[in-house]
């Protein structure tokens, strides 16, 4: 057993004494991102605030937010606050739209984020004893090396599989006998119909605890997730511009949101488009400022993500909410205001159909025109008669319509049609003409 194996004083710490320790780590983060990225100082400056402004955690507001653009807009090192010879990792977005945003660590932040990461593990339901199958990506992308690192420093033993090649996923499950699992949902899906391809149970594996991140996912794709891996499906979160993975965590005894490790990332919910903070329980968008960041500190940067703060329950730090969606993941559909997790909350319930879904908008003359291909489940290739095919068309078309308000076109595929994906799903094409 190792000392990870075991809660943390400040896990357990009165709110007073949490509040303390977030001011004093946020007093010394705003000085230190004054003082050391020209970026920082010139917005505080044109914002009219110095760091001494902040009397007590509300001040924060004061401060202007940091966005992905400024990132970019900085790229590739202007926000480092260190100088290169103390930086000891660089990552970096995928940078699918523009320019990628990267981020450097500096060793003592490389030890912050394995320690969170055990943290996270532990949480989970994982001991040093484990096993743990890291299945999700290595390189530039945050998520493998993050549980990597935190696996180690838990004290398990790691297997760094990455993404990719399927069946040698399922031979090595079942050959190392892993107790963990960390990939993103979508990819354990994939796992899943590997499993049973070769004609094997997946329910059956040594799996004990999934720990999935990288993508929203619902509540449905859980219980999905759960019947047919035969394990506890828990969430992780976290965005590389904030640290990786393992900003907050969901606790395996109560599956009620994810625990934020407010020690080091300080959360507000913002209206998306005032941009005014929103008290604890009104959803909104994730802002994050990091307490305790050498290279790259972060100051109320703008996730994008839209979720609400809840208060503790397994930890005296707040929980974040399930995420919903982005605020930049939002379809408008004819007016309507769409998001890929409304869509996969209905399709997951539905008995004869796969978890496997893509949404494509198209611009038909003036109108929007959206499409939602899904794939029937593995047992039912071939057997679903045109006529019954039909009716789940029909049937996922009203759902959509009298729970999200938007008309959809449906194609039930047959399995297998819907291109996989190794890493984070791509749910949406949107092929309307930019404006």
């Amino acid at each position: 057993m190792t000392e990870y194996d075991e809660l943390e004083p400040i896990e357990k710490a009165g709110i007073d004494e949490l509040r303390t320790l977030q001011f004093n780590r946020l007093k010394q983060s705003l000085k230190h991102a004054y003082e050391s990225v020209p970026h920082y100082r010139r917005k505080f400056d044109e914002h009219g605030v110095h760091p001494g402004d902040l009397k007590s955690l509300a001040d924060l507001a004061r401060f202007p937010f940091t966005t992905k653009q400024d990132l970019r807009d900085n790229y590739p090192f202007g926000m480092f606050a260190v100088p290169m010879d103390r930086v000891v990792r660089i990552h970096a977005s995928s940078g699918t739209t523009g320019k990628p945003t990267v981020v450097g660590y500096t060793k003592r932040d490389i030890e912050t984020w394995s320690h969170v990461m055990a943290r996270s593990i532990r949480a989970a339901g994982g001991r040093s004893t484990d096993k743990i199958h890291v299945a999700y990506g290595y390189g530039l992308f945050t998520g493998g090396l993050g549980a990597h690192y935190g696996g180690e420093t838990l004290g398990a033993a790691v297997i760094p599989v990455g993404g990719g090649m399927t069946e040698r996923q399922v031979q090595l499950i079942n050959d190392f006998k892993p107790e963990i699992i960390m990939v993103t949902p979508s990819y354990m899906l994939a796992i899943a119909d590997e499993f049973e391809r070769q004609g094997l149970d997946p329910a059956a594996s040594s799996l004990r605890i999934g720990i999935f991140g990288a993508e929203p996912w619902t509540e449905s794709m859980r219980t999905e997730i759960e019947k047919r891996m035969g394990l506890q499906a828990i969430d992780i979160y976290g965005l590389s511009e904030v640290m990786g993975p393992g900003v907050a965590q969901e606790c395996v005894e109560t599956k009620d949101g994810l625990t934020i490790w407010e020690d080091h990332f300080y959360p507000e919910i913002i209206d998306p488009a005032t941009g005014a903070v929103l008290p604890d329980g009104e959803p909104g968008e994730l802002v994050f400022t990091a307490l305790s960041k050498e290279a790259l500190p972060i100051i109320r940067y703008r996730t994008r993500d839209l979720t609400r703060l809840l208060p503790g329950t397994a930890r005296t730090m707040r929980r974040m909410d399930r995420i919903t969606g982005r605020s930049d993941d939002m379809l408008i559909i004819r007016g309507v205001n769409v998001f890929p997790t409304q869509i996969e909350e209905l399709l997951v319930k539905q008995e004869k159909l796969a978890p496997h879904y893509l949404i494509e908008v198209k611009r038909e003359g003036p109108l929007d025109d959206m499409t939602v291909f899904v794939e029937m489940r593995q047992d039912l290739a071939g057997r679903l008669s045109e006529a019954e095919r039909t009716g789940v068309e029909h049937e996922i078309q009203h759902l959509v319509k009298s729970y999200v308000g938007v008309t959809t076109r449906v194609q039930v595929l047959e399995p297998g049609k819907i291109e996989r994906s190794q890493g984070k799903a791509k749910r949406v094409i949107d092929l309307r003409p930019k404006s």
